[in-house]
């Protein structure tokens, strides 16, 4: 039986995240899923701060990769990233609520191009991150199963 793209891509976000122990452990949610696109919510806590009293960029690089992950992967077929980069430009401190909402920009037979917008709750822009992935040639699920 034919499944949608939008049980498709669900299906796989399930799939992919069910063992991710580094996006679960940061507490990040995904709020939003489609083909080739995400939102994940992170909430700024007081292990994530640098000596600035800001939030560490290594935290902020992780919430866009984590949801550049996701977005290339909702196709079920699995991917990893061949690159990746930021930018940043805001600070995020203690208690923000950061957004990271990923896109699609070109998705090949083997690679694919994403892009990262990383807000707050205030809807300021804080980072930019791109994503290159590389598809490995697996699925993330069996389509042929029913969803549980």
């Amino acid at each position: 039986m034919e499944i949608s793209d939008q049980d498709r891509a669900e299906r796989s976000v399930k799939a992919l995240l069910q063992d991710d122990a580094a996006t679960q452990g940061l507490g990040m949610q995904v709020l939003a899923v489609e083909p080739g696109f995400t939102r994940l919510k992170m909430c700024v806590t007081q292990h994530m701060l640098n000596g600035f009293s800001t939030c560490h960029g290594g935290y902020i690089f992780t919430l866009g990769d984590s949801a550049f992950g996701v977005a290339c992967n909702s196709f079920n077929q699995m991917a990893v990233a061949s690159s990746a980069s930021i930018e940043f430009l805001a600070p995020a401190y203690l208690n923000d609520e950061l957004i990271a909402e990923a896109n699609v920009q070109s998705q090949g037979r083997k690679t694919g191009l994403y892009d990262v917008v990383i807000t707050n709750q205030n809807n300021k822009t804080i980072a930019l991150f791109r994503g290159r992935s590389h598809r490995i040639g697996k699925p993330l699920f069996d389509e042929s199963e029913p969803a549980q």
